[in-house]
């Protein structure tokens, strides 16, 4: 396939057809892993995490504290 690079703002961009798009599951805002390999632009979808790297990736520095929402209110149990 074929496909012509054009100005987007101050860079370039390249329009990706629908049916790759509806292929790869991508919609706006997708994040994409773009890499040169031999002289090739290799543009990826990138995969969220799972849940184990996001657990995995908790620590001292970015943990929060509990959160005190105040006394119960309605009919809440807890």
């Amino acid at each position: 396939m074929e496909a012509k690079i054009q100005k987007w703002g101050n860079s370039l961009g390249i329009r990706i057809p629908m049916n790759m798009i509806n292929g790869l599951s991508l919609r706006k805002g997708s994040i994409v892993e773009i890499n040169e390999e031999s002289d090739q632009l290799i543009i990826r979808p990138k995969e969220k995490p799972g849940l184990d790297e996001l657990l995995d990736a908790i620590n001292v520095d970015n943990i929060h504290s509990e959160i005190d929402f105040g006394e119960i209110q309605g009919n809440e149990i807890w």
